[in-house]
């Protein structure tokens, strides 16, 4: 995937979060639904600077006993609990570099099963919905660097991350895409990110990671971190 910038790329930004983009695979992802609207403290930043994870994540099943395909491919079982694959990564994150923890989620709660989320996501693609979120990140201005991570739903954005990005102001804030996928990697995620955040500094480098190699992702995510300079020392 090649590295795009804006125009307005803060240098500081650039040199700072340098890198190689990391090649990897989720239909769809997973959420914990204990994770409230507001972002919670996981552990403590690195320094001065505040740093926040937030991630859109659908899990098919709470359930790891009996998963059908299509669930197995959606989540990631740690301990005997089911987590969504992206959001698995954003824990990961969170703990690599001391960052809060904001899950992104709809007003409209979305279906489970597999065939009628999938019907749903390209309905709403093609109509260029924009679903209504349940709440917004409220101490947005808090934070110099954002994690955004999403599943790649139908080669695009989910349509509820085009909400998310249009509905919030990242002017002056390090923006870094993550993303997890079923066989098409970011699929010119960032490029769309890219054209629809203004005035911030967007990581070309993103990160993104296949379902099929989610028990790969924590030495995976930690390598990437580390080259882009986010790793907590």
């Amino acid at each position: 995937m090649t590295s795009i910038t804006r125009r307005n790329l803060l240098a500081l930004a650039t040199a700072t979060l340098a890198g190689t983009a990391v090649a990897g695979c989720s239909i769809v992802g997973g959420a914990d639904s204990s994770e409230e609207a507001a972002p919670k403290k996981m552990t403590p930043p690195q320094d001065e600077s505040r740093i926040l994870v937030a991630y859109f994540s659908v899990p098919e099943t709470d359930d790891p006993d009996g998963m059908s395909e299509d669930e197995e491919n959606s989540t990631h079982v740690v301990d005997g609990n089911v987590l969504g694959n992206t959001q698995y990564v954003a824990q990961i994150i969170s703990r690599r570099t001391g960052a809060e923890v904001f899950r992104i989620e709809t007003a409209e709660q979305l279906p489970l099963d597999h065939d009628t989320l999938e019907d749903l996501a390209l309905k709403q693609q093609e109509a260029g919905e924009r679903p209504k979120l349940k709440s917004p990140i409220r101490n947005l201005e808090d934070y110099d660097t954002v994690f955004v991570g999403y599943p790649i739903w139908w080669y695009e954005l989910p349509m509820p991350m085009h909400t998310f990005f249009e509905g919030h102001d990242f002017s002056g804030k390090n923006v870094i895409p993550f993303s997890t996928h079923g066989g098409n990697g970011l699929s010119g995620t960032v490029e769309t990110i890219t054209e629809t955040v203004s005035d911030s500094a967007i990581v070309g480098n993103a990160f993104t990671i296949s379902r099929d190699d989610m028990g790969d992702a924590e030495a995976e995510v930690g390598d990437w971190l580390e080259r882009i300079g986010m790793a907590r020392k």
